[in-house]
């Protein structure tokens, strides 16, 4: 007796297997900030060790400056950018052919407004998205956008800039067909779910108690229920309903301004944040109750503390100073605290900086049992954690590496890595047993996966660095201040160099 297939079935068949195949590769294809689930991680081999500007190139592409990091699509590179000033430049969003780094297309984008921006900040840092072909991007200065491959505009949601202390950072993601924005701003936060097709919303979650803040979700499937996204959000970290957008658990504890991407495994995720320096244990200051405050610091008795109003040589003065914290407790811009200010203010003083280890999952606050380790000493104030192969890796600024054991939170190895002492803003990432770290000036340091971890390399990009790097294809993707380079092993016949 013979078993036949029927034509009908070997369809189902074939479509199912093709099916899972692309939800493999785009499980594991770089379409985010910081790649698959914000992880960093790519399952990559054969990736070069030395390169720079005239080693191991395989392309290299000039753009304008943004620090947004580059996101891959089937066929696509996707980067945001601001050609000229960064105040007053136009605003583009570039797609590249991935295989040669050719420009394929450049549209510019509505700069109606002009957001508030801070120290390094710009107006391209939102890292775009994309669900394989179509692109997604998100400027302070406009709103969301998309555009097909071939650069046609889909949908536009434009939107008014947001009060965030320093500017707009954080990152839009995808979740099946909904397009997820987190806006942490100093009054008036939400989270909005867009329909990646029509550009409509879907829904849009107020978070009042949320003030400024530049972290990008992931996604957490819990093992019975639906999807969540996983936010740090200042002093905590929330999960809300893909669905609907409903938070379902939180952890408090977490530092008063956040700006990492959570690492995870799958039960616990791993965040660091850091505020002002004496949020340090043990460099806290204490603080008064506002009415306190009022008879302080009031000296016109109009029931605000002024700017101007701000004297004295004790602890608490100092901080709430000009010349230090105070427009960072200023809610409203206003240049006078009022009593929300104030408790913004307290709230801000009594957080503390840390790495810490938290169980995911549950129902409400789950601050009593949930946090699993702390780590107390000096964190990155922007660069995320890696969780690569067993180890979890941290590197502050001046370039001071960290490996620590995930489950007890000790530390391994901690040492200086040689030549590269500059502050970090890209989060490192890891691939074919290394990892990568790229300081502000363009130091590239490439280190051994283990947590009595070597450095392998130091690599020179000469020019300044904020993205994070992309990995696919066997290759490492890197935007400097000035371009993309696309580096290759010369193992695999990479030797030529292209502009």
């Amino acid at each position: 007796m013979t078993t036949r297939i029927s034509r009908m079935n070997l369809i189902v068949l074939l479509s199912l297997l093709i099916g899972f195949s692309l939800s493999i590769l785009a499980a594991d294809d770089w379409t985010r900030f910081r790649g698959p689930n914000g992880t960093g991680i790519s399952s990559e081999t054969n990736l070069p060790t030395d390169f720079g500007p005239d080693k191991s190139v395989v392309w290299k592409t000039p753009l304008p400056p943004g620090h947004s990091s580059p996101v891959l699509s089937r066929t696509r590179i996707f980067v945001t950018a601001h050609d000229g000033d960064k105040k007053s430049g136009k605003l583009v969003v570039i797609a590249l052919d991935r295989k040669t780094g050719k420009e394929l297309w450049r549209r510019e984008v509505p700069r109606a407004k002009t957001g508030r921006l801070e120290n390094v900040n710009g107006p391209a840092s939102a890292s775009p998205v994309t669900d394989g072909e179509n692109v997604f991007a998100y400027f302070q200065d406009f709103g969301l956008i998309s555009f097909t491959a071939a650069g046609k505009e889909r949908w536009r949601m434009p939107m008014e800039p947001f009060n965030i202390f320093y500017g707009y950072g954080a990152s839009p993601i995808l979740v099946d067909d909904k397009l997820i924005l987190p806006v942490d701003q100093d009054g008036g936060a939400f989270l909005l779910a867009v329909n990646k097709n029509t550009g409509k919303q879907v829904w849009k979650i107020d978070r009042p108690e949320i003030i400024s803040g530049y972290s990008t979700p992931m996604i957490y499937q819990p093992k019975s229920g639906a999807k969540q996204l996983v936010l740090p959000e200042s002093f905590q970290v929330s999960a809300y309903s893909v669905a609907d957008g409903k938070r379902v658990w939180w952890v408090r504890g977490l530092a008063c301004e956040m700006k990492s991407v959570a690492s995870y495994d799958n039960e616990y995720l791993y965040i660091n944040g850091w505020g002002f320096p004496l949020n340090q244990p043990g460099r806290q200051i204490a603080t008064v109750a506002f009415e306190e405050g009022l008879k302080k610091y009031d000296k016109n008795n109009d029931g605000f503390v002024g700017k101007e109003e701000i004297v004295g040589d004790d602890p608490m003065s100092k901080v709430l100073h000009p010349g230090y914290g105070f427009d960072a407790f200023d809610i409203n811009r206003d240049n006078k605290l009022d009593t929300k200010d104030w408790q913004v203010f307290r709230a801000m003083m009594a957080s503390e900086n840390g790495l810490l280890s938290i169980k995911l999952g549950g129902q409400g606050d789950m601050t009593a049992t949930a946090i699993r380790w702390k780590y107390q000493r000096p964190v990155p104030q922007v660069p995320s954690t890696l969780l690569y192969q067993g180890t979890l890796f941290m590197v502050n600024d001046s370039g001071i590496l960290i490996s620590f054991d995930p489950a007890t939170g000790n530390v391994i190895k901690q040492g200086r890595l040689k030549g590269a002492i500059d502050k970090y803003f890209a989060s490192p990432v890891g691939a074919d047993g290394k990892v990568f770290l790229i300081s502000q000036d363009g130091t590239v340091s490439v280190v051994k996966a283990t947590g009595e971890w070597d450095v392998l390399a130091v690599n020179a990009l000469n020019d300044e660095v904020f993205a994070t790097p992309a990995i696919a294809d066997g290759k490492l993707y890197i935007r400097t201040k000035n371009a993309l380079y696309c580096f290759g092993n010369p193992a695999n016949g990479v030797t030529r160099k292209t502009d």
